[in-house]
């Protein structure tokens, strides 16, 4: 996402959040202490719009606003030394469009990587690449000039290895096989619910739970869906997840699975919801804001411990970027 413009909603909502903070106000935030464990390291880049923990190599990886993708090492002494982020991707055939949300396929060794046209939602794509090497296993187009407006913005993985790549744009969800073949499109009148401020940010974070199907936030109107994708040519089942309790979970962006019965909604705010009954119902157990004025878009976990994603890098010639622990 090296240039923007007024046709990404996404990217207009969060400059008016950003824009509406007083500068004093944001030197204050920024020079606080903070009020839990946070990992910083720099970076050239302004915009950082997912974080992974790869456990198997001791780093987090990162997706980048201006197209590519980079590493931050940890070191074992868990050192409080800001660390230089690594790139290990750029596709210049892809320049100009974004890396978004991605997902660590361990059992492939493989990261699925969503790539989209922030500019104008004219392109979309699915990449996978080998985690060692980073080499491009494959590319998916999911959407071009030819097609209705569109962005791939996250991604969730199943046991077999199918991708199923959110469009908040038009509010359906790609489905790709595991070797990149292009298999489907999912779409349910539930995934538009009425409302003219639902149509900004629709349906975007994605995680697919170990029972056999996946969770999906819609963004603006704060609901959540249990997807049942079914096999073998069964009809995909679309409900919606009764939040009892502390909902609606509007402005959610990414998900996290915290356990089988807990979810983190990482947004502005972050919950934490848990589900006593296969995420029929469900309830909110705590609300954090991370650090508001950089705006979280993800969360992670390394070690059980839940740490949220912010977009902006601030600074200068190097932008800061920081991963905090959420506590609820």
């Amino acid at each position: 996402m090296a240039c923007f413009s007024c046709c990404s909603t996404k990217f207009l909502s969060i400059i008016f959040l950003i824009s509406a903070i007083p500068i004093g106000y944001l030197i204050r935030l920024e020079t606080a202490k903070p009020a839990s464990h946070v990992y910083a390291y720099y970076s050239p880049g302004w915009m950082r719009e997912c974080t992974k923990w790869d456990d198997v190599d001791n780093r987090f990886i990162v997706s980048f606003f201006e197209g590519g993708m980079g590493v931050v090492p940890i070191p074992l002494q868990d050192t409080k030394r800001l660390e230089e982020i690594r790139v290990v991707n750029k596709d210049a055939e892809l320049g100009g469009n974004a890396t978004l949300g991605f997902t660590i396929d361990r059992p492939r060794n493989r990261v699925l990587a969503c790539i989209g046209d922030v500019l104008g939602n004219r392109y979309s794509a699915l990449a996978a690449y080998d985690i060692t090497t980073w080499k491009r296993l494959f590319l998916t187009k999911l959407s071009g000039p030819e097609d209705e407006k569109a962005f791939a913005d996250d991604v969730a993985v199943d046991e077999e290895g199918n991708a199923y790549v959110t469009d908040p744009k038009g509010s359906k969800i790609w489905k790709v096989g595991v070797n990149g073949e292009f298999l489907e499109t999912i779409r349910n009148p539930l995934f538009t619910p009425d409302g003219w401020q639902n149509k900004f940010v629709g349906i975007n974070g994605i995680f697919y739970h170990p029972n056999g199907y996946l969770l999906v936030i819609h963004t603006m109107a704060g609901e959540l869906y249990k997807v049942n994708i079914g096999k073998g040519g069964e009809v995909v089942v679309v409900k919606l997840v009764k939040v009892v309790e502390g909902g609606p979970l509007k402005f959610g962006d990414g998900l996290q699975l915290l356990s089988p019965t807990k979810l983190i909604v990482a947004g502005n705010p972050t919950r934490l919801v848990e589900s006593s009954d296969d995420w029929e119902t469900a309830k909110v157990l705590g609300v954090t804001k991370g650090a508001s004025h950089r705006i979280v878009t993800a969360a992670t976990v390394k070690d059980g411990r839940v740490y949220l994603n912010h977009i902006f890098g601030l600074g200068y010639p190097k932008r800061k970027h920081i991963l905090m622990e959420a506590v609820f």
